[in-house]
């Protein structure tokens, strides 16, 4: 029978809980979500489900709070969160009500919960400081900006944290959404990346039908012959660098020095390629009128790049 409550802690919020919320509402869209450190409440029972309080771990009770001794831990002795416990527990059927394909789920669930629940696990429990992010970026982590929609601390008006958790849950449940639909097409991608370096051979030009995550693909398939990518763009057509790592901004190969910054007329005469339209200072992408025009100006920054690196 689904759960007639989601019960989690009243008071001030953090983005374990929140999160959780994300996850059990899609799941139990009836549901009514419950706030409240009544012992009645946070007791288990039949027609609920308790996370992040009630100092206790029993999945087959329906409770998944971590403040508890021992801490729940993961395989490798890393703390979990509420959002962890839910995520473990509750994960897949979620990427499955999002309509993921079964294929895809397990790696996107393993993804997903290395790159964005541990972090937040880690947070919560005081084993990762935003400040890790640096000073400039320690207040915008996801986990200080969902707590930012917290009241500030002299607004005791009734009911005010609850107003502010409900208002913050569209907020969470768009940035975990909006993950998991860029971690399923990153999926999607692949198969249609991997078709096309195929197709190129031994070329050293990546042709896609649109702008897509390729990088991956690449680095997976073993394509180090490959310089750069052309897809269509808009009315346009973009010539791009493939970055050396996922972290940096490295390219295998620059676009050649003389055309960095320019557009139009002028970078039509710097690479002799009618239709050129622009060209970043950075040498990263370029920008032409139609595929022939990115296909020759791809063919020139190709001549350029095995110059430089004979010589």
């Amino acid at each position: 029978m689904p759960p007639q409550f989601l019960v989690t802690h009243s008071g001030g919020f953090h983005a374990d809980e929140l999160l959780s919320s994300v996850i059990l509402t899609r799941l139990f869209p009836e549901a009514q979500i419950l706030r409240s450190r009544d012992e009645a409440t946070i007791t288990p029972a039949p027609d609920r489900l308790i996370y992040d309080v009630g100092r206790d771990y029993d999945a087959a009770k329906g409770i998944f709070d971590h403040h508890q001794r021992p801490v729940p831990l993961r395989g490798d002795g890393q703390p979990y969160s509420s959002f962890g416990l839910i995520w473990r527990h509750f994960g897949m059927e979620y990427l499955r009500a999002m309509q993921v394909p079964e294929a895809d789920c397990a790696p996107i669930h393993a993804s997903f919960d290395a790159g964005f629940v541990l972090p937040i696990d880690l947070m919560d429990n005081g084993a990762l400081s935003p400040a890790m992010a640096g000073p400039m970026l320690a207040d915008l982590t996801l986990p200080m900006l969902l707590e930012s929609l917290k009241p500030v601390f002299d607004d005791r008006a009734p009911g005010a944290d609850d107003r502010a958790f409900m208002a913050a849950l569209p907020i969470a449940r768009a940035f975990v959404e909006a993950a998991i639909a860029r971690k399923a097409a990153k999926r999607r991608a692949e198969g249609v990346v991997q078709a096309a370096i195929a197709a190129a051979g031994p070329g050293r030009v990546l042709e896609l039908p649109m702008g897509m995550p390729f990088r991956s693909a690449v680095v997976r398939a073993g394509a180090d012959h490959l310089l750069f990518v052309v897809h269509p763009r808009d009315k346009d057509w973009a010539l791009t660098g493939i970055r050396k790592t996922e972290e940096g901004f490295e390219q295998r190969a620059d676009l050649p020095a003389e055309w960095a910054g320019l557009t139009d007329a002028a970078l039509e005469a710097a690479s002799g390629v009618k239709g050129a339209k622009f060209c970043h200072n950075g040498r990263f992408i370029a920008v032409a009128d139609s595929r022939d025009a990115i296909l020759r100006m791809a063919a020139l920054a190709v001549a350029a790049a095995l110059s430089e690196t004979a010589a």
